[in-house]
């Protein structure tokens, strides 16, 4: 089985929620690895900083991009590097489209016009390519269809497929993996992490009731350790121009999630309404992944659903009560 090792990382979107745990976790088991970040503003979350060189660059700048990844010249670039808000690219989706597409193809120039460099890129995709399945569809494997249902969706579904052309065209080095759901308490527009934040503000008598959209949909769930631990290994282990798709195999409907995070709260009547400023016009409601070849070519395994993740994004709210990033 292929062990890589790497002296240099570079982590695009570091301010951002997904890529600031990654570092984190990368900190405690490589410590030997220098971690550079790249963040569109210089304040970043925790302390990060501390540990980590980061500079302040937007990818929309080319020229800025091209000089430090010159300069640098990684051999492991985790390309995290999105604005990652769904329901905020239904209002502006020209600004998240652009956004996404520019920073990703800005990245892969910037590679391929420096000489003799060809680092490993883990292009961080997500199962919303898939957008709408059918049952017969699932669990989803990677020659699934792409269906994406919002604009952010289609955005990724660009970074996607121009991974796979620049494999294909430029001999890059590039995974591609397409994260199902994860706990994830820096960014609030995640239902689990809003849901936990309101009841910990109902918990503080901040607010009466909690606000939530569709409950219908069928997901499947893995801890935020479970995830990095995954990107990890991906890099480590997972196989040049292949694509995996990494998440929980255990379904469960997002009304059962609530009700565990309700059932743990210490208000234990806690108020529920439907805000319909939350529904979306095509919502994505049935998410289960065939993990099988991630799983043989890295031997990543994960924490099956548990009530203790529910109660430890409880207390990231109960203890960071004004800490959370809703960008990536």
């Amino acid at each position: 089985m292929i062990n890589r090792n790497f002296k240099k990382c570079l982590i695009t979107g570091i301010g951002g929620s997904g890529a600031s745990y990654l570092a984190e976790y990368l900190l405690d088991v490589e410590p030997n690895l220098k971690i550079i970040g790249l963040a569109r503003r210089s304040k970043v979350p925790t302390n990060l900083s501390k540990n980590v060189k980061i500079i302040q660059c937007n990818m929309n700048n080319f020229i800025k991009l091209k000089n430090i990844i010159n300069k640098n010249k990684p051999d492991l670039i985790y390309n995290f590097a999105s604005d990652a808000n769904v329901g905020q690219s239904f209002v502006e989706p020209r600004k998240i489209i652009l956004n996404n597409n520019n920073s990703c193809i800005n990245l892969f120039e910037a590679i391929r016009l420096t000489r003799n460099y060809k680092p490993l890129i883990i292009s961080i995709s997500t199962s919303e390519v898939y957008g709408l399945v059918k049952k017969d569809q699932t669990p989803i494997v990677e020659t699934c269809q792409y269906n994406p249902a919002n604009p952010y969706a289609v955005s990724k579904t660009f970074q996607d497929l121009l991974s796979q052309n620049y494999v294909k065209n430029f001999d890059f080095k590039i995974i591609i993996t397409r994260m199902f759901s994860y706990l994830n308490p820096r960014r609030l527009t995640l239902f689990a992490s809003n849901w936990a934040k309101q009841i910990v503000d109902i918990e503080n008598k901040k607010i009466k009731l909690l606000k939530h959209g569709n409950l219908n949909s069928v997901r499947t769930i893995i801890s935020t350790y479970d995830m990095c631990n995954a990107y990890y290994l991906a890099a480590k282990k997972g196989r040049v121009g292949e694509i995996y798709n990494i998440g929980s195999t255990y379904p469960i409907k997002i009304s059962k999630i609530l009700k565990k995070l309700i059932n743990l709260s210490k208000e234990k009547k806690i108020k529920k309404k439907l805000d319909k400023n939350l529904l979306r016009k095509t919502d994505v409601t049935l998410q289960i992944p065939n993990i099988s070849k991630f799983q043989k070519h890295t031997n990543w395994r994960y924490a099956k659903e548990n009530d203790l993740m529910y109660n430890d994004l409880l207390d990231y709210f109960r203890i960071n009560k004004s800490d959370s990033n809703n960008n990536k």
